[in-house]
């Protein structure tokens, strides 16, 4: 009996001791997670409102939804000022004396040159920019948060093509920034092209400190081109069209997904008019989407924006795959960390996400998430138009709505 005794009172400190460790390893802890942003320099105010829009929506996750799972997500933001070296600075303190589990960078530069670094220390990170180069393989712990430029590329051009009248080809000229952002629709345009009867009859380059384009739009209007297709940040296009009204050259500018911001719109009155469009891989006010629910309490409980905004939308895309992948790591590991999330997004698979953005999905060799689109016209008023259904560019049929 009194042997029968102790082995019970073994037994019941046994199973509380592992009563203890389970309550510790379910215990809840801060997600860390670090963004380093453009909040100065150069499209500043594009680099504000993503802060704008990925706090917004972490500060929901914490106070209305309690976290994720009860571990609350800590959110330091960081200024890049636009330049590589001060990034990758950060980079390397968020992956060594910080720690964190998730990171956020900015540029097609700093994503570029971030890379080993992120790859070296094993945390995952979502670049800012869909600069497909990043892409290259090794693609572990390095994400895009929806379709990369050569989705814009493809898109853009067949809706060109799509709406130019006339028996030969349309004529199309490019204006992008002389940096790896810009020259990223170079190649899948002329690839694009050369398969599908356009005429890319101009390749205008310029530095990011440039202060006007009469030069380049000279250029393009001497060599004839029908439609311009720029890749570079909002400033410069107006730059762009205000170039184009001093050549009294008559042609309508399609862009990338990051042709605006709200400084766009306060700078571009009388110039915008009815004659910029660009693909939008988003929700818009007016689609019967989730997603835009949220964004219109996020805007009505914090007060960042006041409406609709692009640049804002994309903090709020990339907070909500962050957050999607910490729901996952944790319900399919138990824990949320570096490794898990990395396991856990390499799990999306058609992943709805409300429709913020086209389903998601990664695998462990293709991290470029989707390759839908749309066209969407841009109005004075800051409010965007679709002028095509969502597609598959080359797959899918693209209709116009107008």
């Amino acid at each position: 009996m009194r042997r029968l005794f102790h082995l019970l009172i073994t037994f019941t400190a046994a199973i509380g001791l592992q009563s203890v460790g389970l309550v510790e390893t379910t215990t809840a802890k801060e997600i860390k997670v670090g963004a380093i942003i453009n909040l100065t320099g150069p499209a500043s105010t594009w680099g504000q409102f993503h802060a704008k829009g990925h706090k917004d929506y972490f500060r929901y996750v914490n106070e209305v939804k309690g976290g994720v799972a009860g571990n609350k997500i800590k959110l330091t933001i960081v200024d890049s000022a636009y330049k590589v070296s001060e990034a990758l600075k950060y980079v390397r303190k968020f992956s060594t004396k910080d720690k964190m589990d998730m990171m956020a960078t900015w540029s097609a530069g700093s994503g570029i040159m971030a890379k080993p670094i992120i790859q070296r220390f094993k945390i995952p990170n979502i670049n800012y920019s869909t600069y497909q180069g990043i892409l290259k393989d090794p693609v572990d712990y390095v994400y895009l948060p929806f379709g990369s430029y050569i989705l814009d590329s493809h898109a853009v051009l067949e809706y060109i093509k799509s709406i130019h009248k006339g028996k030969d080809a349309p004529k199309v000229g490019l204006l992008t920034y002389n940096n790896p952002y810009g020259k990223s629709i170079h190649e899948p345009s002329k690839q694009y092209a050369a398969k599908n009867n356009i005429n890319i009859v101009d390749i205008e380059e310029f530095p990011a400190k440039a202060l006007d384009l009469n030069t380049e739009l000279l250029r393009l209007k001497q060599k004839g081109a029908e439609y311009i297709f720029v890749q570079n940040l909002p400033s410069a296009l107006i730059m762009a069209l205000q170039a184009a009204d001093r050549a009294n050259y008559k042609v309508k500018f399609f862009g990338t997904w990051t042709s605006t911001d709200p400084d766009f719109f306060k700078r571009g009155k009388g110039l915008i008019r009815d004659r910029v469009f660009m693909q939008f891989s988003g929700c818009l006010p007016g689609d019967d989407a989730p997603a835009m629910k949220i964004l219109e309490e996020l805007w009505e409980r914090y007060g960042s924006v006041k409406k609709f905004d692009a640049s804002y939308w994309e903090g709020v895309v990339i907070a909500m795959i962050m957050e999607r992948a910490f729901e996952k790591a944790h319900k399919q590991f138990g824990k949320i960390n570096a490794q898990t999330i990395n396991k856990a997004l390499e799990t999306f698979d058609n992943e709805d996400m409300g429709g913020i953005v086209p389903n998601i999905t990664y695998t462990s060799t293709d991290h470029s998430a989707s390759f839908k689109a749309r066209i969407v016209q841009v109005h004075e008023d800051a409010t965007y138009t679709p002028v095509t259904n969502f597609w598959e560019p080359g797959k899918d049929k693209i209709i116009l709505l107008q």
